[in-house]
């Protein structure tokens, strides 16, 4: 197959929602209509110990939600789908908003009942910034929940995006019996005992043939046509290049859990959705067809096999062919590296790959070469930007419970950061550790796996401070600046690169400290180096 070829038949895309909106599962469920896995784990059954293929790490397991962004893919139809997992849970934001520079484009997945929620709003926002194009499946249709009108109503004005469905229920929770599939004009029906089982439809293109009235009863029938009536009237009607452009938003609605509606997401999915997409360095596009290889870091994930210490490094590659064992450009330490084993993913299981093409991710085992953000090229020196690291908004002194471990400490909590879990500071005056994240679940995880990565036992104190600010003087050798660490050294740490940061107790003394001195200035996001 020719590179071109391969170019199109790749589709890469991330699931985001709120937390318990059905994420993972319909993760779990596409896989199961790639013919990937046999048998779908129920997410939160603990009957079933398998657990969701996506959720791999232990702690994911026992709290039932999904902490780490897992890549995983498959063949469909010839299309090789690249799906990148993301957590839904807000403390976990960071890691999801880095994934979205990887995909192509995304399916936002939102729960009947509750319609959409703050942490989707949040996302789809920087979805809309990137113009990533997304596709809404509004799931759990087989439980009582909002009227689909309604729904299409909120999406519209919450997430402020233009929508157009492509397939819609006839009916909801008790009387659910299917839905009309309006992309192929078929009709399919909803029973809850065959739930692992999939379906087929039934072509149906005339509405008004009375055989309609047999299958789904008079009622639902005519509800059906005049609802498909409305939609015809209201709606715009699809147009692909407008969805690719982020200016039209299809719907479809399922239940992931029961099977129904995946199928005709999926379809349409690897019909419709963009092939990859070319990315912007800070010299110039890349445009994803480019014989020459570029790609960047955007995770990294310490220990995917506890009983080895291996850390590997997510690459997005973004134009050309990665070849393994051929010589490539680590841009920002100037040196020529290869990789006899690069590897390509299915959920925690992963094999050793040739060669990768546009919109893959490749996972590069790493011994501390690779930082989130960090680009390989064929030699040209540029680097992809918009990966950067936001202020946290909690703090927490780390001591280290076990003397004897304290070796194991330090390489657990360097190795993790470097995940980009969390942030690490240095205090200046006393050389303390602090903790800063965004969501205060991760401390747990953090310690969970310290200790069961590493053997090392931390504890927390915590430290009240409002937020973390990095540290921009205009003039390094300044009298400002030097009255300025003076006054502030208490408040003074380095961040895991070397950076300077100013720790404020308040957003009144972030403002107090701009107008001492204004020729420092304060950021609230470091781009990464």
């Amino acid at each position: 197959m020719s590179f071109l070829e391969e170019l199109e038949r790749r589709r890469t895309f991330g699931i985001i929602s709120h937390p318990d909106a059905g994420k993972t599962t319909l993760t779990e469920k596409l896989l199961l209509f790639g013919g990937a896995i046999k048998e779908a784990g129920a997410v939160k059954n603990n009957k079933i110990k398998k657990g969701a293929t996506s959720d791999f790490m232990e702690i994911e397991r026992q709290r039932g939600i999904s902490v780490a962004t897992s890549v995983l893919a498959f063949i469909y139809k010839d299309k090789k789908i690249n799906i990148l997992d993301t957590p839904g849970h807000k403390d976990f934001a960071e890691d999801t908003f880095r994934t979205l520079t990887a995909v192509d484009s995304v399916i936002v997945v939102i729960d009947v009942a509750k319609g959409v929620e703050a942490q989707t709003e949040k996302l789809v926002e920087v979805c809309r910034m990137r113009k990533i194009p997304i596709i809404v499946f509004i799931n759990k249709m087989d439980r009582e929940g909002k009227d689909a009108f309604d729904l299409l109503d909120e999406v519209e004005q919450k997430l402020g995006l233009r929508v157009t469905p492509l397939s819609f229920p006839i009916g909801m929770g008790y009387d659910f019996k299917g839905i009309y599939n309006i992309w192929e004009e078929k009709l399919n029906l909803f029973s809850a005992d065959n739930k692992q089982t999939i379906s087929e439809g039934i072509q149906f293109s005339d509405l008004d043939n009375p055989e309609l009235d047999e299958i789904i009863g008079e009622t639902a029938a005519n509800t059906l046509r005049e609802e498909l009536e409305l939609i015809y009237e209201v709606y715009p009607k699809f147009n692909q290049e407008e969805y690719l452009n982020a200016d039209l938003q299809p719907v479809f609605f399922g239940s992931a859990l029961n099977n129904f509606g995946v199928k005709e997401l999926l379809d349409c999915f690897t019909e419709i959705a963009p092939t990859p997409q070319p990315k912007m360095s800070d010299i110039r596009l890349v445009d994803s067809k480019e014989e020459k290889l570029t790609g960047f870091v955007f995770k990294i994930h310490a220990n995917m096999d506890p009983k080895h210490r291996d850390r590997l490094a997510f690459v997005k590659i973004v134009s050309g062919t990665f070849k393994r064992n051929a010589p490539y450009l680590h841009v920002r330490n100037n040196k020529k590296m290869k990789f006899s084993s690069p590897n390509a993913f299915f959920a925690e299981k992963k094999e050793i790959v040739d060669e990768s093409f546009p919109g893959d991710i490749v996972g590069l085992h790493d011994t501390g070469n690779f930082k989130i953000g960090d680009t390989l090229t064929e030699g040209e020196i540029l680097n992809f930007k918009g990966i950067p690291s936001f202020s946290p908004e909690h703090f927490r002194y780390v001591n280290n419970a076990d003397p004897m471990k304290s070796k194991q400490l330090q390489k657990g909590l360097s190795q993790l950061m470097d995940e980009g879990v969390a942030q690490l500071f240095t205090l200046e005056m006393n050389g303390r550790k602090v903790i800063g994240t965004v969501g205060a679940l991760q401390y747990e995880v953090i310690q969970y796996r310290l200790e069961h990565e590493y053997g090392a036992k931390c504890s927390y104190e915590n430290l009240p401070m409002h937020k973390v600010c990095w540290v921009d003087p205009d003039d390094e050798k300044s009298e400002e600046f030097k009255e300025f660490k003076r006054v502030k050294q208490r408040y003074l740490a380095k961040d895991k690169h070397g950076k300077l940061v100013f720790f404020a107790d308040s957003g009144f003394t972030i403002q107090m400290t701009q107008s001492k001195y204004p020729s420092v200035k304060l950021h609230f996001v470091s781009e990464f180096e």
